[in-house]
């Protein structure tokens, strides 16, 4: 995910042709991108990664303990493995396979996103994570990028190379985990579990696939394919064409008129997906899909229309959207 807080006054377009050192005013926006973000930053992400490491490492021990017993995971286990951390923490190292495929995913993501602001002279953080004690163990990662997009072609590339490159490393992990998966019937009842998880378009695919003739639904996934579906949700989320997540920076470089009239609508479809999905989720994330409208977007100083590669990039984004988005993601009792 990338947020980026500055705004700015309107300037023209920089025209083509022109002598840059003849320009000192023009060319004295474009200054040099620092080398590396400030080293105290760097702590601070060092130190949001260590304790993200640590709250999945506990999520991670839940997964693999409910796919040793063949059980869907319980949130009553979760809790209380929280005390292992002081007191057994030797015994978290079953959660290693989730933590350790989840963090890469996502920190492929944020450095997606970071290399391509480096790319194009942007000053952008280091990728900070959010550790959260929930049964996932993090609420994902962020960079904040701190100077405005030039063009369309960076706003472009910003905003597509994060979800790209963590969904090349989800793919393989989910690949795993459908290979390694166990048939498990109850999986899809609440009755019998305590959380149910929804089937992204991919896994269908894969399982029809691996698995002939079988629910995917049904498929109890090991550690490594769980941290792919999370690494693969979250992409979706970060895929919605809205605001100044990834989707809305990709949708805002094709069409700004687009991108202004989902930034309106999609919040509304959201309210309905959850009223008729049962997921309550969805009207936090309208919350705050209309609260980013509030949030004033930089203009591009070179409108440029993008070229056809990044027009078709632009239409692999919405392929990777389709084949992650899931419209109950997690129904629980």
């Amino acid at each position: 995910m990338t947020t980026n807080p500055i705004s700015g006054n309107t300037t023209p377009s920089i025209p083509g042709g022109l002598q840059w050192r003849a320009f000192p005013s023009i060319a004295s926006y474009y200054t040099a991108v620092p080398h590396h973000p400030p080293v105290k930053t760097l702590v601070l992400a060092a130190v949001l990664f260590l304790l993200t490491f640590c709250s999945c490492l506990v999520a991670g021990a839940q997964f693999a303990a409910a796919y040793a017993n063949n059980q869907a995971v319980s949130l009553d286990e979760f809790i209380r493995a929280w005390p292992l951390l002081y007191r057994h923490p030797t015994a978290l190292l079953r959660g290693l396979p989730f933590s350790l495929t989840l963090l890469t995913i996502l920190l492929a993501h944020e450095l997606g996103h970071f290399f391509a602001c480096r790319k194009h002279r942007i000053y952008a953080s280091y990728p900070f994570f959010i550790p959260f004690p929930s049964f996932i163990g993090t609420f994902g990662a962020f960079i904040l990028v701190r100077s405005p997009f030039r063009t369309n072609r960076a706003l472009f590339d910003v905003g597509a190379s994060g979800p790209f490159a963590g969904f090349l490393l989800a793919f393989p992990a989910l690949l795993y985990g459908v290979l390694h998966a166990k048939i498990v019937p109850n999986l899809t009842s609440l009755e019998h579990a305590d959380i149910v998880f929804g089937v992204p378009a991919i896994l269908h695919l894969l399982s029809a696939i691996i698995h002939p003739g079988v629910s995917a639904g049904t498929l109890l996934l090991p550690p490594v394919g769980r941290a792919a579906w999370i690494g693969l949700f979250a992409t979706a989320l970060n895929l919605l064409p809205v605001g100044q997540l990834d989707g809305g920076h990709i949708l805002r470089s094709v069409s700004p008129r687009g991108h202004r009239l989902l930034s309106f609508f999609l919040p509304v479809f959201l309210v309905l997906l959850g009223f008729f999905r049962h997921w309550s989720g969805w009207y936090i994330w309208a919350v705050i899909l209309l609260g980013l409208r509030f949030f004033r977007s930089v203009p591009i100083y070179d409108p440029m229309p993008l070229d056809p590669r990044r027009r078709f990039g632009a239409f692999l984004a919405l392929v990777v959207f389709l084949l992650c988005f899931m419209a109950a993601p997690i129904l629980s009792q």
